[in-house]
């Protein structure tokens, strides 16, 4: 029987195209009943109260110990949060199941701490396994165990536990008074005294269960960044970015990272990972289907305790509710880096729920990791909501002004298009993220792990509650408890003068939405699509505050107006080509149906259609008979003529200037005779605007910025 659950294994691996530690196979190929002397790692990371494969682990830990070898089972944290089979429980279903599994160290979690800190500790005082968290610390004191010495048949490992500081930003802070997350340079220093400490007690395999993740943004407290700068650790097992081992070596490059072995499972056990050591003392890491797994093992006990937990939850949670004919979207890489309807759906609640209670608010903002699953279209059940919505967070009204409303934004998409938590979903905001322009910082906000903006670079605020954006004007948002206390990013909120609690758990608040706001029905209609409230450009040469940012925004999103590797070219010269190309994607880009009169204008040029079509249509007439000049920069004048014709053309304008609107101008006469008409028609169109000595300058060369802001002017009146 050994040896055919030897070979059904190895099979599955096989089949999943997953790389089988050699050293596994040689031994399963001669003896598979026999792996005396060998010590494997199983692991698991980031559960997140997926609780149906704890029988698979279970048993495969069985099945190991059954052939001789010494086995372990760890966890790299967040196994208490995440669905309401586990969530109910504040994680005592979690621990309940893993102590059934037989697991025997874990590191924590950030999530570990969305109940509070007394609860956690409470949590843990029940659990069979032990605890390792060498970076936390209480008022100073170690919360749990930093390390533990496992002695096997051939060496003595040692182990030690880290956890994410980011958890001092995404708890919520009142939950983590008193508490500290060692991080960058500390951390470093802490985990090499860790390698130090147990290398002093004889053990010569050094293993971290560290919930630090490889993510962009987590950078510098990224399990990648700690071991490039402690030495000593062999084996790194991550948790926090739901990567699988695979992931994390395509993003390395390298199935090490220093001098350790970096390996994770993903998430939501869909892996087990399984971590051979030889007699020798090589390592080797794969990754293991628990769907496949659980198709040839399984721990009875623990499968039947599992279906318990899951019948009492279902009981009261799956009762439908409400309908959705949409997929709305909650994956974490979707709702931390762009707007989904989800976010709209929660936030348009939001607004909802406090306009029903007397608290008309002007807009909501909520946090993108404070939403944690996708509903399919179809039924909708209570489970559903407490899925998305599992923290228990509750509607909280502040009141701010728009400019910390504007650093709020902008601090929350400081990592944009990068997937992140603080990322913000919103209802009754318009606002536009420059994703290429820099961040500026020069530190992080207090007690936080993200950056505090020197600066607002990136986000341009439009409209709030539907009026024009004001950042002195005071406005009340709703969002929800945690961040009303400073969470993520949103450091200003809890600067707020005036915040209260209306004590409604969100997920009430959007379950009554669907209900009573909705119909019970989630249409097409209203959630097929997203509400446009978050845009986004990318130009490095744009910045926030520039005079020209309005425009240049519109005219990107309008698509009339393209950049070039990155950039916006706002100072650049206005060329003619440019400018007939851009009336001809104004007109609708119609078809040429003449043949070309420019010698200096190619047939396959990528304004050859436009110059074209403007000739046709009487736009121009060139420089000179056959002669277009298409890279010749066009002055203030010349603009102003194209666009008094394009008018013409589309017959929409009044093209009376209504007397003499260049009166006062001292450049006046500088004008040429044929641009007279045409200036002060756009100086009356509000096309153009005087300089502020008074001045025209119908001579200077026009600018792309110049050309943005006139196009927007023009297509907006």
């Amino acid at each position: 029987m050994k040896k055919r659950l030897f070979a059904l294994l190895l099979s599955l691996v096989m089949a999943l195209s997953l790389a089988v530690p050699a050293g596994a196979v040689e031994i399963g190929a001669e003896n598979p009943d026999d792996l005396t002397g060998y010590t494997f790692i199983l692991h698991t990371n980031d559960v997140h109260g997926s609780i149906d494969g704890y029988a698979a682990v279970s048993a495969l830990k069985d099945w190991y110990q059954s052939t001789g070898a010494d086995v372990y089972l760890m966890d790299a944290g967040d196994f208490s949060q995440g669905d309401p089979y586990v969530n109910i429980s504040q994680g005592a279903t979690a621990v309940e199941l893993m102590d059934l599994a037989g697991y025997d160290l874990v590191a924590l979690g950030n999530h570990e701490f969305d109940y509070g800190y007394d609860a956690l500790t409470s949590l843990l005082d029940k659990a069979q396994f032990t605890t390792l968290a060498a970076n936390v610390f209480y008022e100073g004191q170690p919360i749990t165990p930093s390390n533990a010495v496992i002695d096997t048949a051939n060496h003595r490992i040692g182990v030690f536990g880290l956890t994410t500081p980011e958890t001092a930003s995404s708890a919520h802070p009142s939950r983590i008074q008193g508490l500290t997350f060692l991080a960058r340079e500390e951390l470093y220093a802490c985990a090499q005294d860790q390698v130090d400490t147990l290398t002093a007690q004889g053990c010569d395999l050094i293993v971290c269960i560290g919930h630090l993740g490889v993510d962009p943004p987590s950078e510098p407290n990224r399990s990648s960044d700690l071991l490039e700068h402690v030495e000593g650790i062999d084996l790194f097992l991550d948790g926090h970015s739901h990567h699988t081992v695979a992931e994390i070596r395509e993003i390395t490059g390298s199935e090490t990272v220093g001098d350790a072995i970096l390996t994770s499972t993903g998430t939501k056990m869909a892996n087990v990972g399984i971590v051979e050591i030889s007699p020798e003392g090589d390592i080797s890491a794969i990754n293991l289907s628990i769907e496949a797994l659980a198709e040839v093992l399984s721990d009875d006990v623990v499968a039947a305790r599992a279906a318990e937990i899951k019948a009492e939850i279902d009981a009261d949670y799956s009762t439908v509710f409400a309908q959705s004919e949409v997929t709305l979207i909650g994956e974490k890489d979707d709702i931390r880096s762009r707007e989904t309807n989800l976010g709209n759906l929660i936030g348009d609640a939001m607004v909802w729920q406090a306009g029903l209670l007397g608290e008309p608010v002007d807009a909501a903002v909520i946090n993108s990791g404070g939403i944690r699953a996708t509903i399919a279209p179809g039924d909708v059940t209570k489970k559903d909501i407490s899925a998305i919505l599992p923290y228990g967070n509750t509607l909280y009204i502040i009141q701010i002004t728009g400019a910390d409303l504007l650093e709020a934004l902008e601090a929350s998409t400081c990592y944009a298009p990068q997937a992140v938590p603080c990322f913000p979903q919103v209802s009754g905001i318009t606002f536009t993220i420059n994703t290429g322009a820099p961040f500026a910082t020069s530190g992080l906000y207090p007690g936080a792990t993200y950056p505090q903006p020197d600066a607002v670079n990136r986000v341009t605020i439009h409209t709030v509650g539907g009026q024009l954006f004001d950042p002195d004007e005071y406005y009340t948002i709703a969002t929800n408890d945690y961040m009303a206390a400073g969470g993520d990013t949103y450091y200003r909120f809890a600067a707020s003068p005036i915040g209260y609690d209306l004590g409604i758990p969100l997920d009430e608040v959007v379950m009554d939405y669907i209900t009573a706001g909705l119909g019970g029905i989630i249409t097409a209609a209203d959630y097929g699509q997203t509400e446009g409230c978050i845009r986004t450009i990318s130009y490095s040469d744009v910045l926030a505050g520039d005079w020209f940012i309005n425009p240049v925004i519109y005219t990107t999103l309008t698509g009339l107006m393209k950049g070039a590797d990155g950039k916006f070219l706002p100072n650049t010269d206005l060329t003619r080509a440019m400018l007939v190309t851009t009336l001809h994607r104004m007109a609708g880009e119609p078809a040429v149906t003449e043949d070309n009169p420019f010698r200096d204008v190619a047939e396959d040029t990528w304004y050859t259609d436009a110059v074209l079509w403007a000739a046709e249509t009487g736009i121009t007439t060139g420089v000179t008979a056959d002669t277009f000049a298409p890279n010749k920069p066009l002055t203030r004048e010349q603009m102003a003529a194209f666009f008094y014709r394009f008018a013409d053309y589309e017959g929409e304008k009044d093209l009376d200037p209504n007397g003499d609107n260049l009166a006062g101008c001292p450049d006046r006469d500088q004008i040429s005779e044929y641009a007279l008409l045409p200036m002060n028609w756009a100086i009356h169109q509000g096309l153009l605007a005087g300089y502020p000595d008074n001045t025209i300058r119908p001579q200077d060369t026009a600018t792309r910025a110049q050309i943005a802001t006139v196009l927007t002017r023009y297509t907006i009146q």
